[in-house]
């Protein structure tokens, strides 16, 4: 369970910083359409919603009474459905600002080092009490760091999406 979910934490990271890094400060700041973020609101968005697990990790926690992984065929279900436009909880909507490359890539690789120490050190059937996703409810610290991932995975597509505008000619 460890081992691959941390090959995953690696390749999803690794399709991250791909598309960023294909971008430059301009094409990163460049509003794509009516109505979008920029990469660079997409990529602090990301940064928002993936920061703390360390810490929700090692709170309060008790043992799971179901399958660890039970939850993540949905949120994949809901997450990778593209028909689907979501409003972002206010807490994790970036500010409309310019934002640096190198900054957004350092918070990043920050948080690809926790997730990749969360999932070796910490008992992953575990279900943390102090945080839970509306019509999910709790998840165990296995369905937390897929949930990261595969909201990190939409994100991409619409990365993809916004570096095909921003660099047409």
């Amino acid at each position: 369970m460890k081992t691959r979910l941390q090959k995953k934490i690696t390749e999803t990271f690794k399709q991250l910083y791909k598309i960023l890094s294909s971008l430059s400060e301009t094409e990163l700041n460049t509003v794509p359409y009516e109505g979008s973020w920029t990469a660079g609101q997409v990529v602090q968005h990301l940064i928002l919603a993936s920061s703390g697990y360390p810490e929700m990790c090692s709170g309060p926690t008790e043992k799971t009474t179901r399958e660890p992984d039970e939850k993540v065929k949905d949120i994949a279900t809901l997450f990778l459905n593209f028909t689907i436009k979501m409003q972002s909880p206010e807490f994790i909507i970036p500010l409309d600002k310019k934002y640096n490359k190198n900054s957004l890539t350092l918070a990043l690789q920050k948080i690809e080092e926790e997730l990749l120490h969360v999932s070796e050190t910490y008992d992953l059937t575990l279900t943390c009490l102090n945080s839970e996703i509306p019509t999910f409810g709790k998840f165990t610290i296995y369905e937390w760091i897929n949930f990261s991932l595969i909201h990190i995975e939409r994100h991409i597509k619409q990365l993809n999406t916004i570096y095909q505008e921003v660099t047409k000619q």
